[in-house]
């Protein structure tokens, strides 16, 4: 067999077209500069004073789609995976790429152990009822 027809093998298909290895599309890297926790619920949102990312030579074509999809709703982490075909690793090292460059900003989930406690709730529901 050829190195040419075991590369063509193992590098395209015929159906799919060229394949890119997911860390190809983030350099390599498994976390983004500013090491941002994304949870897959984290919404992402694009900065209202962001330029314009198709004029920034140094983001990806996937960095341009997540602002693109931001810009008309936010998105979670999750639902930018799906929408893009990416795994979620990609994803978050991607949009850790442009929190840093200020294109988006993330909001996070309050986590379960910040939440009030249901008893405390229903105290404050018992008290304005007995008003």
């Amino acid at each position: 067999m050829s190195a040419d027809g075991q590369g063509r093998s193992h590098w395209f298909d015929d159906e799919a077209g060229p394949v890119v290895r997911p860390y190809a599309m983030t350099r390599g890297r498994t976390t983004s500069a500013g090491q941002h926790r994304l949870d897959l619920i984290a919404v992402v949102v694009t900065e209202p004073q962001a330029d314009d990312p198709d004029a920034d030579v140094t983001l990806s074509p996937e960095h341009v789609d997540i602002v693109d999809l931001c810009r008309g709703a936010p998105q979670s982490v999750a639902e930018l995976a799906a929408e893009l075909d990416l795994p979620i690793g990609v994803v978050r090292v991607l949009v850790g790429d442009l929190v840093t460059g200020e294109f988006v900003h993330v909001t996070r989930p309050v986590p379960p152990a910040e939440l009030p406690d249901e008893s405390i709730l229903r105290d404050v529901i018992n008290g304005l009822r007995a008003l």
